[in-house]
């Protein structure tokens, strides 16, 4: 019998629909995991304290964190209280925060995209630009929304890879790489126990890592899950390093021994 898929979790937000609650996973982002990653997409509620989070991470082979509209509570970072009408996520906020830094260290494999970059860097201490394209000598980051929906998703800016760092080598150690944009909150502190993978035309951080990390460990700021940057060479090579890794957790979490708990107290 073949191996099972990896199991791949992804957190969902949580949200009202017509004053009835549900918990959301975008479908691009379920696809991208299936269908480039080869991984099985499972999504995690947004229940904050009500899961066992050490046992969700012993059942999973990979964690993704996906973009999503609400910013990360600013008090989660000492930042100032948002503009009304700023959208927040409190129990995503409540469930990611933990399960990013008991997953990264249980060597889950980690990619987070838009929205995920932010929450890892807050997860370990760092902080964010809530809007970034009203800090001085930054671009203006948010999509662009004279454009029809389908075509949001086109590249907007270049991103330089860190010499010699993962994001790097998976663009083939190109010197840049065009993204997408859609984005207002952003990376500002960049948390310690992190290090920059690449940064755009402007210097804002666009990809990040953790220098020793136990498993595959790379967040960025773009969308590489749309229909359209899903087909670049970088994109595809992310999500497939990334299921490479899954794998790598799954054989290794099935090879482990486990503790036969069947104990036959019959006499013989």
């Amino acid at each position: 019998m073949s191996n099972p898929l990896p199991l791949v979790g992804i957190p969902a937000s949580y949200a009202l629909d017509e004053g009835r609650a549900a918990h959301r996973v975008g479908a691009s982002y379920i696809d991208a995991v299936f269908d480039v990653s080869g991984c099985m997409a499972v999504m995690v509620p947004a229940c904050g304290d009500k899961h066992d989070f050490g046992t969700l991470i012993d059942r999973l082979d990979g964690l993704f964190l996906t973009g999503g509209a609400p910013n990360v509570e600013p008090e989660r970072y000492g930042g100032k209280p948002s503009r009304p009408g700023t959208l927040h996520d409190p129990k995503r906020d409540a469930t990611v925060q933990p399960l990013i830094r008991q997953a990264v260290e249980a060597g889950l494999p980690l990619f987070a995209v838009c929205l995920g970059i932010q929450e890892v860097n807050v997860a370990f201490g760092g902080t964010l630009h809530q809007l970034v394209h009203e800090v001085p000598g930054k671009n203006e980051h948010r999509m662009d929304r004279t454009l029809p929906p389908g075509e949001r998703g086109v590249p907007r800016h270049p991103v330089f890879p860190t010499a010699g760092g993962l994001l790097h080598s998976l663009a083939d150690k190109a010197g840049s790489v065009m993204v997408n944009s859609l984005h207002a909150q952003a990376v500002d502190r960049l948390a310690a126990p992190l290090c920059v993978e690449g940064v755009s035309d402007d210097g804002l951080i666009e990809a990040l890592g953790m220098p020793g990390a136990k498993a595959f460990m790379l967040a960025v700021q773009w969308h590489p899950e749309s229909r359209s940057a899903l087909q670049w060479p970088l994109s595809q090579a992310m999500f497939q390093a990334f299921g490479d890794a899954c794998r790598a957790r799954r054989d290794a979490r099935m090879a482990a021994p486990r503790a036969d708990t069947r104990a036959d107290t019959r006499a013989a």
